[in-house]
């Protein structure tokens, strides 16, 4: 037979999208349009039901950048409709094939009631009865003018800020129609669609292949391509056979559900995102009305507080489809956050709050996290997640690896303390399925545990605030629900498949650690500002929640319950993995800035008002979970020291961990001596050269911190334009040009001891300037580089270079609630990959008996790298990522100033080095009052466990809950001494529930304790 299968082809394609598509609505009658244009921002259903309209042509231009316009729409409905399927079309002027960033609409009832949302490939709305005909259609339509900030690709752009886009409207209204729906010839161009894909996916040796064509062929021949209307059922008849075929026995199966994956900010502001739910959920629960197999999964717990606030008839839909089984919550997180960056305690407090809502909303325990597009995911999860009560995790996004592929799709990741949680990632490689053949068969060819597994899970719907599942898709899913040559199409909620897939694969495979994204690294240090506001606010939360506790308990003071809460979910809000990692728009980012401010406020009232409870004669504060010995500032008049500024000095102070002091009850150590440009306490020797570079002295240990011939904070400039991605990327290549920063334009000695002495250097380089001051204090070999930076680079990346002597064949970085080790070396290509990579408040490097950490305050980014120096030697250099300059998606990204510490610890262990983190980045706290003294209401005798939260329980009956974990991957055998008389201590899960495990042994005020490697745990302590 001669093949005429691409001639076939060709012919399907050109019937489909010039004839059977565009016949899809056999009539349409134009409504009349009215407009009115908000003169501001978004405003509520009832003030636009009031406004006053003006008459509004189709054709017409509307919306600048991030305005809203209300469209008001009437007609009637043509009497010889009666009985069809009638429907409103609207077209915004959609651009493109990106759904979800570009003109959006929700539209209303005439009595302001949500119905259904708007978005490029979903434009139609339901009139409600149209079976006798002449039935009058109203309604109201809020169309946001949102930008396509990527339209262009990569390149700066100023609309992606309300301040900067300019009022030029963007869109033109093409299309405002009541219409009716051709069933037949709609579900004709299905059964083409689905057919064709599915027969370019087969071989051409398959047979089933052939059937399909000649079957399409046979349909077509059926088809008068000049009546579809009157031919399509005669054409679909030509199909139904092969429509009909069952799968084979052995197809894989593919779990769907409905999904829309919704950034809580990304190329639009938070305020958007609120609108984007309210879009997206009006279409799911409109859709489950027609489709009684839907499944839809939606995570974020905070877009559900947004709709219940803001949309409550949308939300008691929610709520009416989760009890109908159609609509399931899922991840159990306030947001998907990003999966590096939080802090060990938000962590844990994103499964906490979300996990709460659920639970408090809808009774529903969420068994899975869901972060399907996370840049990457701490080794620390797996226990936060078992101890939130989860059993699975499910992401997506390391499909985007550049380098190597992950060889598992369904496994069991354990994290650092060895606890395994079941993990799936979607062979299909999107979270954003549409059903289409390329991507189910791209799913089964790609699937890795083919003869052990068979079945993976799609989501599938139009994600990024697109709109979500669509009835074409659930047609989709019909067809395809057994059919030959294909997977099998299975509707059903992720918990069933994750039950499934884990009982035919229970000893699947085991991947250990971090899962690193090759990819996105450069989220670890853009919008450096936006990291910096979130690392302060999440240690002024600790210090809050752990003195107002404190103050509740000892003396009797109201502890700020709904504050914190509150608190607490803006700072996980903006932990959301477009926010936190910088790759959002200048407006979000801007909006970030002033909401760091503002918590940075009222939390340090909140401490204030608590420490002023707690505070005697010149007493100095801890919050960190270390006993102290350390310089300190304090008001003028405190005892001791001397004047660094006006209205300050500084003291020395030895202070319990999670407890106060009074200041001048201890001596002070051997002072700091400058001279020249040198700074020695003893323990450490630091000079600078002429250019201020640093050479550092171990005095006692006698050996130089710095390889021989280099010298430590040199500052280096990166070319930094990625290939594609601009704030998330930072490509191997950026090394190949580097400028060394060693021009100085002053050195000056600022602070001249006894207590601390201080040297500043001053830069500037291109149109940017530096000021650093090295300082040093009495009685640590700690070295700190208090920096200021004015930065005006464009495409640059800042690093700060320390060639340490040390032979190091690993680094020990710290993640949540532990720490993991990467090597130094590139052996294979997946240490190799990780060029760039992560760390929380410090990184340490070691040798058999010595080792040397760098601490941060603020950022995260690093590289760490070794070499063999001439003399035989090895010098391990580790650089921090400081600041970046981007031009996409925000054109100004990291301009400006930047205040941040970084520091150098020499002759430290992992233990001084998680010690010295924590208190860098917790600052001793001097206040003056009236208050006898009171102990810590918690105290720890062992040196690898930290308490990382003390705070009230949440269901306010003021029992104290107390976090800790073992700090070194060691066992650990702890005991614990409370400050208050306790009646009983029970172990409880993060949501501060009692585990099922054998009760903690205490008596006489003391818990004891044993600890396994990495282990976190969760005490609710009773007082008596």
């Amino acid at each position: 037979m001669h093949d005429d299968s691409r001639i076939v082809a060709d012919r399907l394609d050109r019937a489909l999208t010039q004839r059977v598509l565009p016949a899809v609505y056999s009539a349409s009658v134009p409504l009349t349009v009215e407009a009115w244009h908000v003169p501001g921002e978004p405003v509520p259903v009832g003030e636009a039901l009031a406004a006053e309209y003006a008459p509004f042509e189709i054709g017409t231009r509307w919306g600048a950048p991030w305005s809203t316009t209300w469209f008001r729409l009437d007609g009637v409905v043509p009497g010889a409709w009666a009985g069809k399927r009638v429907e409103v079309v609207l077209d915004l002027g959609f651009a493109g094939g990106w759904p979800g960033n570009q003109a959006e609409a929700l539209v209303y009832d005439a009595a302001g009631s949500p119905l259904k949302g708007i978005e490029p490939r979903n434009q139609y709305v339901p009139v409600a009865n149209p079976a006798a005909g002449g039935e009058r259609v109203r309604l109201l339509v809020e169309a946001a003018a949102n930008p396509d900030i990527l339209g262009g690709g990569f390149v700066p752009t100023p609309l992606g800020d309300k301040e900067t886009a300019g009022d030029e409207p963007l869109y033109r209204l093409i299309r405002a129609d009541v219409a009716m729906l051709d069933e037949p010839v709609w579900h004709l161009g299905l059964d083409l669609q689905v057919l064709g894909e599915l027969m370019a996916e087969l071989s051409p040796a398959e047979p089933r292949r052939h059937e399909i064509l000649r079957a399409v062929e046979r349909a077509l021949d059926a088809l008068d391509l000049h009546d579809v209307s009157g031919t399509a059922k005669t054409a679909r008849a030509e199909l139904a056979d092969v429509l009909a075929r069952p799968a084979h026995a052995s197809a894989h199966t593919l779990s769907s559900v409905g999904h829309a994956h919704i950034d809580s900010a990304w190329l639009w502001p938070i305020r958007e995102t609120v609108r984007k739910t309210s879009r997206t959920f009006s279409n799911v629960t409109a859709l489950a009305r027609e489709y009684p197999e839907l499944v839809f999964a939606c995570s974020q717990a905070q877009q559900y507080a947004w709709v219940k606030e803001r949309y409550p008839e949308v939300y008691s839909r929610i709520v009416a489809a989760v009890k109908a089984g159609q609509w399931r919550p899922v991840g159990g997180m306030w947001v998907e956050a990003d999966g590096n960056l939080p802090g060990g305690e938000a962590m844990a407090r994103q499964l906490i709050h979300g996990k709460r809502f659920f639970l408090e909303e809808f009774d529903v325990d969420c068994a899975e996290v869901w972060l399907p597009d996370s840049f990457g995911y701490t080794a620390a999860f797996p226990q936060l997640a078992k101890l939130a009560g989860a059993r699975w995790f499910l992401t997506q996004k390391l499909s985007w690896n550049q380098t190597n592929k992950l060889p598992h799709h369904t496994f069991w990741w354990e994290g650092i303390d060895g606890s395994r949680i079941f993990t799936h990632f979607p062979p299909v490689d999107t979270y954003n399925a549409e059903f289409s053949g390329a991507e189910v068969a791209h799913a089964v060819r790609n699937y890795a545990e083919k003869g052990r597994g068979t079945r993976s899970l799609v989501p599938f719907g139009h994600g990024d605030g697109g709109g979500g599942p669509t009835r074409e898709m659930l047609e989709r899913a019909r067809r395809l629900r057994d059919l030959e040559g294909s997977a099998k199409v299975v509707i059903e909620p992720p918990a069933e498949f994750f039950r499934a897939a884990e009982a035919e694969y229970p000893d699947a495979p085991v991947w250990s650690g971090e899962l690193y994204l090759e990819l996105h690294r450069a989220t670890y240090t853009t919008q450096a500002r936006t990291k910096a506001g979130n690392r302060r606010s999440e240690h002024l939360l600790r210090e809050a929640e752990l003195w107002a506790a404190t103050a509740t308990v000892h003396f009797g003071a109201s502890y700020p319950c709904e504050r914190l809460d509150r608190l607490w979910k803006t700072v996980l809000l903006h932990q959301f993995h477009d926010i936190l990692p910088g790759s959002s728009i200048a407006w979000v980012h801007r909006e970030a800035e002033e909401t760091y401010a503002r918590v940075h406020a009222e939390l340090t009232e909140i401490i204030e008002r608590a420490v002023a409870v707690l505070a005697g004669p010149s007493t100095v504060f801890n919050a960190g979970p270390k006993p102290r010995a350390e310089v300190a500032m304090a008001p003028a008049g405190t005892p001791g020291g001397q004047p660094l500024s006006t209205g300050e000095v500084a003291v020395f102070a030895e202070v319990p961990a999670l407890g106060s002091a009074v200041i001048g009850e201890t001596s002070s150590p051997d002072p700091v001596v400058v001279s020249g440009r040198s700074l020695d306490n003893g323990l450490v020797r630091v000079e600078l050269d002429e250019n201020g570079l640093l050479s550092v002295r171990d005095l006692v240990t006698g050996r130089d911190v710095f390889a021989p011939g280099s010298a430590g904070n040199l500052l280096q400039l990166h070319d930094d334009l990625p290939n594609q991605w601009d704030a998330w990327d930072l490509d191997r290549h950026y090394r190949n040009r580097c400028r060394d920063l060693t021009s100085v334009e002053a050195i000056t000695v600022t602070e001249n001891g006894p207590l601390a002495g201080e040297i500043r250097v001053e830069r500037a380089f291109g149109a940017s300037r530096i000021v650093q001051r090295i300082r040093v204090c009495a009685g640590s070999p700690q070295i700190d580089v208090v920096t200021e930076l004015d930065w005006h680079e464009s495409e640059k990346i800042l690093k700060a270079a320390f060639p340490l002597d040390v032979h190091a064949a690993r680094t020990a970085s710290e993640i949540q609630f532990g720490h993991v080790e990467r090597p130094t070396h590139t052996n294979t290509g997946w240490d190799a990959a990780r060029f760039e990579v992560y760390a929380h408040r410090w990184i340490h490097v070691a040798e058999p008996g010595y080792g040397v950490a760098v601490l941060t305050d603020s950022t995260y980014g690093h590289d760490a790298g070794r070499a063999t120096r001439a003399d035989g030697g090895t010098t391990t250099t580790l650089r921090l990522s400081l600041v970046r300059a981007p031009h996409s998606p925000d054109p100004h990204a990291d301009q400006g100033a930047h205040r941040f510490t970084y520091s150098l610890l020499p002759n430290a262990s992992v233990a001084d080095a998680v010690a010295a983190g924590y208190a860098l980045n917790l600052p001793l706290r001097v206040a003056s009052g009236t208050a006898p003294p009171a102990p810590p209401l918690v105290a720890v005798e062992e040196t690898a466990v930290v308490v990382e939260a003390v705070k009230l329980a949440d269901d306010l009956s003021g029992d104290i809950i107390v976090r800790l974990y073992e700090s070194l991957g060691g066992r650990s055998t702890v005991t614990l001494r409370t400050g208050f008389p306790l009646a009983t201590a029970e172990p409880a899960d993060l949501l501060e529930r009692p585990l099922r495990t054998p009760p903690v042994t205490h008596d006489d005020n003391v818990v004891r304790l044993t600890l396994r490697p990495f282990q976190i745990v969760t005490l609710r302590l009773r007082r008596s």
